[in-house]
């Protein structure tokens, strides 16, 4: 591996021109593809093999186009305090308002309060339904302007009206300007590490490309794949992040290789030989661990960690060819401004803040493994009340109007209003399906924390209806989860008494069965996951403790990050502070989520700081100076990468989408945690108790495991420039640049 890339490097750094017109061709390439593309279609909401999924399958079965993915707008009138919506003068501002929406071409109809009984009990609230023939994204700037102009027509008239739904729903950006302040913060991290405009410029440079590549690719294939928004905001998100910190480690290796008086050449071929085989490893668990979403058995999410998965094998090819490519043009600019002073590059030394904090936590290892564990355990304690849950409108900003009639609608009907269950009934095996029917909505209707059921509705065949229950609690009320349960669970006696069979489905239903399907998902995703990481560590370190307290850090770091999430999104404790006006159950996707980018991100940085101490260990240094070695020369660079990471992930808090927002914070605390707690106090303080135990692996596995040479032991062997008259050339030429 190490001998490989090394000539990869030199090769890159050779032919620097080719190597970056072809960059600029790929992403020419993708670019014309990105810009003539069609639009990516809704990838819809299918979520395979829960009750919820297959109740829908049934309604479009039976039900033909009673399932149709139309826009549609819930328009809701409230009339001022002490006042009554069926007033002569606020019904006929309600009528003329719903024959207002009720014009335009892609409008399927239009039905008022008063026509469908859509009034309140105490007559201060009522909703109108607009139905659209094409989706949200397809209305005309003509048929949302005409549903703008009626609701502010009865606004006028004194009634305040909201509107929700889809039809005028706001798509949120990514992160906003605070994703371009991530980036800036990204660069004066990268300044200060190297001392140079050339060296902090470089990695974000390289950076952008790759995910200017990605992003291209994934809007090219959007349309063919059904990749969302959010699989492009989740790549471009970690694209970015590992973009930067993967050129970070190889410019800082070139520098190193630099200071030991190597050529440029030869200097950026051993930097891609040792620091790219680190590179290599990591991107590959960061892969393992987001292709493995597929695992889960949700189209959307395998959906979403592929396309981050493919920005992150972007990221480390640009690190392995465009970044040397880039130094050959300017060998010396990204050496600090004194070294380019003096003539002379200053090798690192000894006794740097990296080196000193490893001495620290030998002499204390005990004392600061176990400061370490309480404090993360400590923070894992809100999991213990991890609630998982989809947030609908409430989640969204008071300033939309979504939230607002979401609100007025929880206030005039109930909180349970906005989140109905639908019952499906299949009576095809029933001697009487209509009897059977009544029977099933009168139970169901007496059911304890059921404020009401809407009158059955057959199908043309007259085999099968569907209607409404509404709970007496919230969507995402644990009570409402409960009367779920409990419809479900006496359905096999109302069944038996009935011969017709049914199901639960509407919003409210999924979100309780994907909550469930990602529960139940967890285990065997951590077991594939951390299992393939383990077997890839093994073959990187030669060791088998080393690759399970890695796993056991990682799970330390994850569960206090996602303690953290819980505390802030779903306590409140602090949400003011990130914009979370609304705090309820976390989303159903973010656990493994979470676990599976953190858990990539995390062996980002245990192979870069042990593949140090490995190599140190390799080269003959003692347990305690492979430590101290890999400390010195690794621990300033990590922590500038795991900075960066955090600015970068940070800029999504901003984010409008409260699933992208969650997945920011849980992202950047989860890499503070693992970075600054895990890598720096809890490996070292287990290393150092473990002495040379931590580099022991069986020789019958160490036979069967294959060679890598991650620390490029081959390399140590070359001269310092192994290279024909040619490449002695390249280098002088590169020299006088």
């Amino acid at each position: 591996m190490a001998t490989f890339l090394y000539r990869l490097g030199r090769l890159a750094f050779r032919r620097r021109r080719y190597v970056v017109l072809l960059w600029v061709a790929i992403l020419a390439v993708v670019g014309f593809g990105a810009v003539s593309a069609p639009a990516a279609p809704d990838p819809g909401s299918s979520m395979p093999g829960i009750e919820s999924q297959k109740a829908f399958d049934l309604m479009e079965e039976r039900f033909p186009g009673a399932s149709a993915d139309g826009a549609n707008a819930r328009v809701v009138f409230v009339a001022p305090d002490g006042q009554k919506i069926t007033a002569s003068a606020h019904r006929a501002a309600v009528d003329r308002a719903v024959e207002e929406m009720g014009h335009g071409s892609q409008v399927a109809g239009a039905v008022g309060p008063f026509q469908a009984k859509a009034v309140s009990e105490d007559a201060s609230t009522a909703y109108a339904t607009v139905t659209y023939k094409v989706k949200a994204a397809d209305l005309t700037d003509g048929t949302k302007t005409v549903l703008e102009d009626a609701v502010q027509q009865a606004r006028d008239s004194g009634l305040t009206v909201e509107v929700g739904g889809s039809a005028l729903a706001t798509q949120p950006a990514a992160g906003g300007a605070a994703e371009g302040i991530g980036i800036a913060i990204a660069a004066v991290v990268l300044l200060m590490t190297f001392g140079s405009l050339a060296a902090a410029g470089l990695p974000l440079l390289t950076a952008i490309i790759g995910v200017g590549v990605s992003m291209a690719s994934i809007l090219t294939l959007g349309s063919t794949l059904g990749l969302s928004t959010t699989s492009g905001t989740l790549a471009m998100m970690l694209g970015l992040a590992c973009g930067i910190d993967y050129a970070l480690f190889i410019v800082s290796r070139y520098r190193e290789e630099r200071a030991k008086g190597h050529t440029p050449q030869e200097a950026a071929g051993r930097a891609v030989g040792t620091a790219g085989s680190a590179v290599v490893f990591a991107g590959l668990t960061v892969v393992i661990a987001l292709a493995g979403l597929s695992v889960v058995g949700v189209p959307t999410l395998t959906k979403m960690g592929l396309a981050a998965a493919g920005a992150v094998v972007v990221a480390v090819i640009v690190a392995l060819t465009l970044v040397p490519a880039v130094l050959a043009f300017w060998p010396n600019a990204v050496l600090s401004r004194s070294s380019r002073r003096r003539g002379r590059i200053k090798e690192s030394g000894e006794n740097n803040g990296g080196s000193r904090w490893a001495r620290f936590v030998l002499r204390r290892p005990l004392p600061v493994l176990l400061l370490s564990v309480a404090g993360l355990g400590v923070l894992a304690v809100p999991v213990t009340g991890l609630q998982l849950g989809t947030s609908g409108d409430e989640a969204k900003p008071t300033s939309t109007t979504e939230r607002r009639a979401y609100d007025d609608l929880a206030k005039g009907f109930g909180p349970g209003f906005n989140g109905p269950l639908t019952i499906v009934v299949d009576a095809r095996k029933a001697d009487d399906p209509k009897a059977a029917v009544k029977t099933i909505e009168e139970k169901i209707g007496a059911t304890k924390g059921v404020v009401s059921v809407s009158a059955a509705r057959f199908n043309p065949a007259g085999d099968t209806a569907m209607f409404s229950a509404v709970p007496a609690d919230a969507p995402t009320s644990e009570k409402t989860k409960d009367l779920v349960h409990t419809i479900r669970s006496e359905r096999p006696a109302t069944e038996s008494a009935t011969g017709a069979e049914f199901e639960v489905t509407g919003t409210t239903a999924v979100n309780i069965d994907v909550a469930q399907k990602m529960q139940d998902a967890l285990i065997p995703y951590l077991v594939v996951v951390v299992g393939l990481a383990i077997l890839l560590l093994m073959v990187v370190f030669r060791s088998l403790l080393v690759p399970v307290k890695a796993a056991l850090g990682f799970l330390l770091s994850v569960l206090a990050a996602l303690g953290s999430v819980v505390a802030v999104f779903q306590w409140g404790w602090g949400a003011g502070l990130l914009g979370v006006e609304q705090t309820g159950p976390i989303m159903s996707m973010m656990p493994i989520f979470l676990v599976g980018i953190v858990f990539g991100l995390a062996m980002d940085y245990e192979v870069f700081l042990v593949a140090r101490m490995r190599e140190a260990y390799v080269h003959g240094d003692g347990p305690g100076e492979a430590v101290v070695s890999g400390f010195r020369h690794s621990a300033r660079v990590v922590v500038a990468a795991a900075l960066i990471m955090m600015a970068v992930f940070s800029g999504f808090v901003g984010a409008g989408e409260s699933m992208i927002k969650m997945i920011g914070f849980g992202l950047a605390i989860a890499v503070m945690f693992d970075a600054f707690v895990v890598r720096m106090a809890f490996v070292p303080a287990v290393l150092a108790l473990l002495g040379r135990r931590a580099w022991w692996m069986p020789r019958w596995l160490d036979r069967l495991l294959p060679r890598v040479d991650v620390e490029g032991e081959a390399l140590s062997g070359l001269p310092s420039s192994a290279a024909p008259d040619r490449d002695g050339a390249a280098d002088r030429e590169t020299a006088r640049v």
